[in-house]
């Protein structure tokens, strides 16, 4: 059974994914070069991801407003960047070395979830 904190993680993550990809599945499809599509649909998941990690995932550990939330939100906005760069570089690479940039993307979520939730969970959410 999932720890209620990573089961909800994995939601939200889901809801997220869905933005994320299926605006790296748009760009794509105008003709946007696939890393940079990738980036695009990871920059949109993030702000959706940090909507509901701050509302319903990390419930109770969300830092009161002012200076502690500001630097909670640049934490996390650090973790989305860490992300970010594992996104593109294996998308990139993926599809530089012949990989369909679809199955690239699926590789480098299956990496930066795990990165970005270790992240949140013991830095910016403890």
């Amino acid at each position: 059974m999932l720890e209620p904190v990573y089961a909800r993680y994995v939601a939200a993550s889901a809801a997220s994914l869905g933005v994320d990809f299926g605006l790296f599945m748009l760009l794509l499809s105008l003709g946007m070069p696939s890393a940079a599509a990738a980036a695009g649909g990871y920059v949109a998941g993030i702000a959706c991801h940090w909507l509901l990690s701050s509302r319903a995932v990390f419930v109770g550990r969300v830092a009161d407003a002012g200076a502690g939330r500001q630097r909670q939100q640049a934490m996390f906005l650090g973790s989305a960047l860490v992300g970010l760069a594992i996104t593109s570089a294996i998308v990139g690479a993926g599809t530089h070395f012949g990989l369909d940039p679809r199955l690239a993307k699926l590789a480098a979520i299956l990496t930066s979830f795990q990165v970005t939730y270790l992240l949140r969970q013991k830095l910016v959410f403890s």
